[in-house]
C-alpha cells in the first residue's frame, strides 16, 4: 500500500492511542492491526453496524477507525454508527477508512460528524499519524478529497456571514498558506507548494488561527469552506 495522507513526525509518545477499528473484513483488520505503528494501540474490534455502536459506547476510546460500508442496523452503514454514538462524542472522534472515495461516501460521514476521511491505500505510518491527528482535534482527509469535503461544509453553513472583515486581516501569504492548510495539507506540502521553509509555513498558521480568533485546523477548514474561499 502506498502513503496517501501527508506523515508529520512521529515524536515520542509515551502512552498510544486507543483504538476501535470496525470493517466487516477480517482479513483487512488483521492488516491494519499489523501496520499500525507503536503510537496507537487497537483495544477493540467490530464488524457490523451494531456491534460497532456497542463496543463504541463500552470503551469509548479517543478514536474510531471506521468503514463506510456496514452489514446491519438500518443500513446506514458507517454513519449510522457515528450517528448513535453522538452521546460519547466529546469522548470519540471517527476517522472513516474506506476503500470508497465517492463524494456521497465522503459527505455522507462527514456531516455524520466524522473527523476525516482516508482511503485505505493509505500506508500504516500514515494512518497512525492520521489517528494521531484526529485525537488531537485536526481534520484529516486526503487532499484529493477536500473537495467533497468542502463542499459538505459549505452546504450547511448558508447562514455564516461572508467574513470578509475577518480575511482582511490576513496577509497575501496567509491567504495562500490559509488556503492551502484547510485543503488539508501537511506543513512539508505547503512548504513545498509554496517555495517556503516548514518554520515560515508554522508562523503563518499560527498568524492566521490567532488573527482568525480559532483553535485547530478543523475549525480553520469550516471557516475557509463556510465562506467559500477554496
Amino acid at each position: 500500500m502506498s502513503g496517501e495522507v501527508p506523515t508529520v513526525p512521529a515524536g515520542q509518545v509515551d502512552v498510544p492511542v486507543d483504538v476501535v477499528l470496525v470493517d466487516d473484513h477480517h482479513l483487512f483488520r488483521t492488516g491494519v492491526l499489523a501496520s499500525l505503528d507503536a503510537r496507537v494501540r487497537v483495544v477493540g474490534e467490530a464488524d457490523t453496524v451494531d456491534s460497532a455502536i456497542a463496543v463504541v459506547h463500552q470503551l469509548q476510546p479517543p478514536v474510531v477507525l471506521l468503514d463506510v460500508h456496514l452489514p446491519g442496523g438500518d443500513g446506514g452503514g458507517g454513519a449510522e454508527v457515528i450517528k448513535a454514538c453522538a452521546d460519547v462524542a466529546t469522548h470519540t472522534r471517527f476517522l472513516a477508512l474506506s476503500v470508497s472515495d465517492s463524494a456521497e461516501d465522503v459527505v455522507a460521514v462527514i456531516r455524520a460528524g466524522a473527523r476525516g476521511y482516508v482511503t485505505k491505500a493509505i500506508d500504516g505510518t500514515a494512518l497512525s499519524d492520521a489517528v494521531l491527528r484526529v485525537a488531537g482535534g485536526d481534520a484529516v482527509f486526503s487532499p484529493r478529497l477536500a473537495g467533497f469535503v468542502l463542499d459538505a461544509f459549505g452546504a450547511a453553513a448558508g447562514d455564516v456571514a461572508t467574513g470578509d472583515d475577518e480575511l482582511d486581516r490576513l496577509s497575501a501569504r496567509e491567504r495562500e498558506v490559509m488556503r492551502l492548510i484547510a485543503r488539508g495539507y501537511s506543513y512539508r506540502e505547503v512548504a513545498s507548494e509554496l517555495f517556503i521553509s516548514i518554520k515560515t509555513v508554522e508562523t503563518h498558521v499560527s498568524a492566521v488561527l490567532r488573527k482568525l480568533q480559532l483553535s485547530s485546523r478543523h475549525e480553520l477548514t469550516r471557516w475557509a469552506a463556510a465562506r467559500r474561499l477554496l
